[in-house]
């Protein structure tokens, strides 16, 4: 067993223990400076994955294949490294709206980050399924952890039975799978997958398991849960959710379909387009009446990832198409969008008792800095130039218009792809509208923002705006991460 190719994921457990510990022994007034010392941890061990040969850099296999070190999961580990940093500093700054256990929430929060860097190198459904529960159980608590407020025990509730069904089915479809082929390594079950295409129960156990990835990555039409968490949850519980819980979703989904059963995937790429193409119209239709920040950015997040399924969609059609690589840059801009979008949310609605659109009236008099944040964050998402968003979105339906001439479905794909980007024009400049032209500022008093949310803010306005400029490093880092789950 080789454990040291697991030495990110046990530092991330121990840092989250020692938080957890500390907790017995410092004073109330020290605690919220746990939450700064272990991201600044987490973001010594990304640091670290760049510059040594650790775990990070050398690939290979333990646990009896169980655990896999390539390309893909070195990407996704370092995604999650930096989520999980950016998420401890907001949640340092969300803190006092907590009323006790804020070092049991930080310690939840990196726990969930541990989840998420096994399910990266997850290579058998026992470590899937592992990985997945450690993420959502994790979350079931983080999303109720405000027990004074009753939208966020509705919120913790609703994910609980929902995420519960998700699991049933999942490892329900696990036992089928198995049942048929005797195996549960992907490495192993590639080879003879094919085999059964035309076994019901194999198909049905598939089918099942895909019902579990669909609810972690909000895809129609395993959505419904997604805006009523986001706007139960503490705000960067949601931040994590729409960030990390969705990647790691992503990857698990690219490591089911394109490594495990990758000659059932190829059969199933008319699937694939309507899900994508019905997921993207969901979320951005339903997110137009919308007046909560919070649910407004849930249906977003239904429409991106079917977005991302664009990604999936197209390696289903050819497996050495730049689907995926689109998929891994998309993501990576997604991440400082969303982040940046949810900080300020979290500074700017701290006195206010709703989360309302409203909120944000003169923004821009009180936080030049926050008003030009929530706008560039805004236009990123709605996928206007020059920004992460822009050349994501265009990467990916270079991909599927390169398979429209194979199937012509792709290109009607690509067709609803820009009918979604067209309407979600409306409702996220209705966000911009309400920061600088609403008459209705209840409060003009300036918004005093932290040394380390600034810099938080800053580093996330610097990442929309180097991928979108100079997109050639990430893409070149995604290009070949992608190749670890081509066949």
């Amino acid at each position: 067993m080789n454990l040291s190719l697991m030495s990110l994921e046990i530092s991330v457990v121990a840092l989250g223990l020692v938080v957890l510990l500390a907790d017995l022994w410092l004073p109330a007034e020290r605690k919220r400076a746990l939450g700064y010392a272990a991201a600044a941890t987490l973001g010594l061990l990304l640091l670290n994955s760049f510059t040594s040969h650790c775990s990070c850099g050398t690939f290979g296999e333990a646990c009896g294949g169980m655990f896999v070190q390539d390309g893909l999961s070195v990407f996704f580990k370092r995604f999650f490294l930096l989520a999980g940093t950016l998420v401890l500093i907001l949640a340092v700054e969300f803190s006092d709206r907590i009323a006790a256990g804020v070092s049991e929430y930080y310690s939840l929060i990196v726990f969930a980050l541990a989840g998420m860097l096994f399910a990266a190198s997850a290579n058998d459904f026992v470590l899937l399924f592992v990985a997945i529960e450690l993420i959502t159980i994790t979350f079931y608590v983080l999303t109720s952890f405000q027990r004074g407020r009753v939208t966020s025990l509705e919120a913790g509730v609703k994910y609980l039975i929902l995420g519960a069904l998700a699991s049933a089915f999942m490892v329900y479809g696990i036992a089928l799978v198995w049942g048929i082929t005797g195996k549960f390594n992907f490495t192993e079950l590639a080879p003879v997958a094919g085999h059964f295409a035309a076994n019901k129960v194999f198909l049905f156990g598939v089918l099942f398991i895909l019902v579990g990835l669909g609810f972690k990555i909000a895809a129609f039409p395993f959505q419904m849960w997604t805006p009523d968490v986001y706007q139960g949850a503490p705000t960067p519980t949601a931040a994590f959710l729409a960030v990390g819980s969705k990647a790691a979703g992503f990857v698990l989904l690219l490591r089911f379909l394109f490594t495990a059963i990758p000659s059932v995937t190829a059969h199933w790429d008319k699937l694939l387009i309507l899900i994508s193409g019905i997921t993207i119209l969901y979320g951005n239709l339903c997110a137009i009446p919308q007046r909560n920040l919070k649910r407004l950015l849930g249906y977003s997040s239904i429409a991106h990832a079917g977005y991302l399924l664009l990604g999936v969609a197209a390696l289903a059609g050819a497996p050495a198409s730049d689907g995926g690589a689109a998929m891994l840059y998309y993501l990576s801009g997604y991440l400082f969008t969303v982040l940046a979008a949810f900080t300020v949310i979290a500074l700017v609605m701290r006195h206010l008792d709703s989360e309302d659109i409203s909120g944000l009236a003169g923004l821009n008099e009180r936080s030049p800095l926050l008003a030009t944040t929530m706008t560039l964050a805004m236009v990123s998402l709605a996928g206007i130039p020059p920004l992460a968003g822009f050349f994501g979105k265009f990467l990916l339906l270079k991909a599927v218009i390169e398979l429209g001439a194979t199937h012509p479905g792709y290109y009607c794909l690509a067709f609803t792809a820009l009918v979604g980007v067209v309407i979600s024009l409306y409702y996220y400049f209705g966000v911009i509208r309400a920061i600088y032209w609403s008459q209705d500022a209840p409060n003009l008093s300036p918004i005093p923002i932290t040394r380390p949310m600034r810099l938080a803010v800053t580093a996330c306005i610097a990442g929309m705006f180097w991928l979108g400029l100079f997109p050639g490093t990430l893409l070149t880092l995604a290009t070949e991460a992608a190749k670890s789950f081509r066949h």
